[in-house]
């Protein structure tokens, strides 16, 4: 008891604690936004959808999680980040047991809505929690780690969720899942506080007590944010990057996999689940790194040039081997770190007090991204549908998904002149 009341006395160490609360929803989050890979099959047997369908289905998470990412920040610099995504976890999970006992297509779509609605305010949070509790020169970092455990979320989407389906049935997974994430919810607006005074601790070192926006504020804020140039470049920038990594790792990776390499979906979420491991290292190697050299628009550039070559690979010859395979995972889920240094970036551009709005603004444009290119990608592999059904799931060629890549790739390019474009401007 006296190493627990030592830990919370103290700010410098009780910020761990609370941050890792918020942690555990945030990998909720990333557990059911890209879980849809490794049940594709089931929900495509239970629903009877097609692969567009299917892609909706997965889409719709993004599509309301991208719509919410500017009233998100506003939440936060206005409410705070404590009640923002204890509400937000609340729905999010309450949508999971929705979705775990959908018995139609619609139902399911409801369930995936309310997941992406609340899911949608966690990461934010998460950030605007990390302005009021670390200092600026620890951002960075802080911006790695809270991405790293989206990582993290993403390898537990793939082999460990695959076994628990195997072992209980994809709808009991989900309903557990949703049920511990409840709990959490309940912890979070008991536990956790929007800053060290606000839990009654001595302000920290050099972490300065951020008054929240007033609303004339926040129409000043919003304004300035939406038009600025460099917004748009990094959003352009995480919507052709972060829209396809998601996409590709949480809807179509396995499914490619599994049809053109002709292995289980258990060996399949095993190569996916590089990139998850990619994206848990990635984000904290970038973040240290930069913080060390003060450099990032450099890492941006060669990361958006090996993301669009690895993508370009694939699409190129079709069926690589498995190894090379998991590579290009790795890869692409590891270069999440340099794509999210872009986040500091545009925090230093505004008032602290304003990070919320920011951060949650460029946030938006990965799930943009992760919205339209399941569909997109779903529409180019039914055209190449062979009208064979396995298991009453619809059979692709290889030529569908070197297009489904070839679409990634041509993203890559547009990426790859934001990248430039930053790199210009910052010098």
């Amino acid at each position: 008891m006296g190493a627990i009341r030592t830990v919370w006395a103290s700010p410098a160490r009780r910020r761990w604690v609370l941050w890792g609360i918020l942690a555990l929803s945030f990998l909720l989050v990333n557990v059911y936004r890209l879980s849809t890979a490794v049940i594709s099959a089931e929900l495509m047997d239970a629903l009877g959808t097609t692969g567009a369908q299917l892609g909706t289905l997965h889409a719709v998470f993004f599509l309301v999680y991208a719509v919410m990412q500017i009233p998100t920040g506003i939440l936060v610099d206005r409410v705070g980040p404590r009640l923002t995504a204890a509400g937000g976890a609340a729905v999010m999970n309450a949508g999971a047991i929705w979705f775990a006992l959908a018995g139609s297509y619609g139902a399911a779509l409801g369930g995936r809505f309310l997941v992406g609605l609340g899911g949608s305010v966690i990461f934010v949070s998460m950030l605007r929690f990390c302005a009021n509790w670390y200092r600026i020169d620890e951002f960075a970092t802080m911006n790695g780690l809270s991405f790293a455990v989206g990582g993290l979320g993403g390898v537990l989407a793939t082999t460990p969720f695959a076994l628990a389906v195997d072992a209980a049935g994809w709808r009991q997974t989900v309903l557990a899942l949703g049920l511990f994430g409840l709990c959490v919810a309940v912890a979070t607006a008991a536990l956790v506080r929007d800053s060290a005074e606000r839990a009654g601790l001595a302000p920290i070192e050099d972490v300065p007590e951020q008054p929240r926006l007033s609303v004339a504020e926040i129409r000043r804020f919003t304004g300035r944010i939406v038009a600025d140039r460099w917004t748009w470049a990094v959003s352009v920038l995480l919507y052709c990057t972060g829209g396809v990594n998601l996409t590709l790792i949480g809807l179509w990776g396995i499914p490619y996999v599994v049809q053109v390499h002709d292995v289980s979906v258990t060996i399949a979420s095993t190569i996916t689940l590089l990139g998850g491991v990619g994206a848990v290292v990635g984000p904290p190697v970038f973040g240290r790194l930069s913080d060390r050299t003060d450099r990032r628009t450099e890492f941006i550039v060669a990361g958006a040039i090996v993301h669009t070559a690895a993508l370009g690979a694939i699409a190129a010859v079709g069926d690589p081997p498995l190894v090379l395979v998991g590579a290009a995972f790795f890869v692409l889920g590891g270069l999440l770190g340099a794509f999210v240094l872009t986040y500091p970036m545009i925090q230093a551009r505004y008032d602290d007090r304003a990070s919320g709005i920011a951060l949650g603004t460029i946030n938006g444009a990965s799930f943009f991204g992760a919205a339209s290119f399941p569909t997109l990608m779903g529409w180019a592999l039914d055209v190449y549908w062979t009208g064979e059904y396995v298991d009453g799931v619809r059979v692709y060629t290889t030529t569908g998904y070197r297009a489904a890549f070839g679409i990634g790739a041509a993203a890559g390019l547009v990426a790859i002149g934001c990248a430039l474009w930053l790199h210009r401007r910052a010098d």
